[in-house]
C-alpha cells in the first residue's frame, strides 16, 4: 500500500535532488528516507530515481508519477484546509509570496495590524520574481502570492485588492521637477532608470508611459526600486515608483522630488494569486479586505 509518507518522501527528493537534504527537510534519518523510497519504487514495480555519488536524476515514467504525487498532495493538503474551514479564522499557517516592488512596502503596512487580530497566525513569506512565485504557487509550494498586475495568471485565481498608479522619481535640479505632471513624451527626452529584466514593474512602467520595450536598451538598470532612486539622487537619471513605496524611498531625501504621471491610471494592480481548487480561499478574501482598508487609510492620512 503506497503511503502519504512515501509520496512526501519522493517529492522531497524531487525538490532538493540531494538524499541527505530531503531527509533534513522531512526531518528524518537518511537511511530511513532512502528505504522508504526504495521500498516506494518496489511496490510500483517502477524506478523513479537514478541516483549515484554526484547526484540524483529523475526517469521518465518517475516525473509522470511525481506528478501524480504532487497532485495528491495538494488534495491533501485541501482537505485539511476545508476541515478548518469552521475554526477561527487565519489559525491555519498560510506561505505567501511577495514580488520585492511590493513586500519592502506593503508588508510593514499590514502585518502589524494582521499580528494584532489573529495572533495565531503562523505567516511564510516568500520574496521572488513573478514568474517563480506563480510557478510555486501552482505546485503547492506557496498557498498564495502578492502579484501586480497586468500578468499571465492562467491557470489561477486573482483577487485584486488595490490599484495605483506610477510616479516620477527625479532630481530637483532636473526640470522635469518643476512640471506639474509628466507625460511619456517627457520621459523619452530624458535619461530614464529601470529595473532589470525579469521585474514585471519594468513593463508595467513603460507601458504606463507608453514606452517602446526597446527604451530600456538605452537605459540605465538597477536591481531594486532602492538602488534606483540612489542613482536618481546622484544625477544620473529619473525613475517611476509605485505610490505605495513613496513614503520609504523619497520622503528622507531632500534633493528629490516627486511628479505624477499625466497619463492615465492606475498603472498597476494588486492582487492575490490562488490555485483554482484551493480550500483556503475565505483565508485569502480576509487577507484582501484587511489588506486594502489598511490602504485605503494610509491613503486617507497623505
Amino acid at each position: 500500500m503506497v503511503s502519504l509518507k512515501q509520496l512526501n518522501y519522493v517529492l522531497a527528493v524531487d525538490k532538493t535532488r540531494h538524499f541527505k537534504r530531503a531527509a533534513d527537510a522531512c526531518a528524518v534519518s537518511q537511511s530511513a528516507l532512502s528505504t522508504a523510497v526504495a521500498e516506494l519504487e518496489n511496490q510500483l514495480g517502477v524506478q523513479i530515481f537514478e541516483r549515484n555519488n554526484k547526484q540524483v536524476l529523475v526517469t521518465p515514467l518517475g516525473r509522470q508519477l511525481l506528478d501524480k504525487a504532487r497532485q495528491i498532495a495538494l488534495l491533501v493538503d485541501d482537505l485539511q484546509l476545508l476541515a478548518q474551514s469552521d475554526k477561527a479564522p487565519l489559525s491555519h499557517p498560510i506561505r505567501i509570496g511577495v514580488i520585492p516592488t511590493i513586500g519592502p512596502y506593503l508588508l510593514p503596512k499590514v502585518l502589524p495590524l494582521l499580528h494584532e487580530q489573529y495572533p495565531q497566525l503562523r505567516l511564510t513569506l516568500i520574496e521572488d520574481q513573478s514568474s517563480v512565485l506563480a510557478d510555486k504557487v501552482r505546485s503547492g509550494e506557496l498557498d498564495t502570492a502578492i502579484l501586480a498586475l497586468p500578468y499571465p495568471t492562467e491557470g489561477l485565481h486573482s483577487f485584486e485588492f488595490w490599484a495605483e498608479d506610477f510616479l516620477l522619481v527625479t532630481h530637483k535640479a532636473n526640470s522635469l521637477a518643476r512640471k506639474a505632471s509628466v507625460s511619456g513624451a517627457d520621459l523619452e527626452q530624458g535619461k530614464l532608470l529601470l529595473l532589470s529584466e525579469g521585474h514585471c514593474l519594468k513593463d508595467h512602467a513603460l507601458a504606463a508611459c507608453s514606452l517602446p520595450a526597446n527604451e530600456s536598451e538605452r537605459s540605465l538598470s538597477g536591481t531594486s526600486l532602492y538602488t534606483l532612486v540612489q542613482m536618481v539622487a546622484g544625477r544620473m537619471g529619473s525613475t517611476l515608483v509605485p505610490e505605495m513605496a513613496r513614503s520609504q524611498l523619497v520622503a528622507t531625501n531632500d534633493a528629490l522630488r516627486l511628479v505624477p504621471l499625466s497619463e492615465k491610471g492606475p498603472h498597476r494592480r494588486i492582487a492575490f494569486i490562488t490555485r483554482l481548487n484551493y480550500s483556503g480561499v475565505h483565508n485569502i478574501e480576509r487577507l484582501k479586505d484587511m489588506f486594502r482598508e489598511q490602504l485605503l487609510a494610509e491613503r486617507g492620512s497623505n
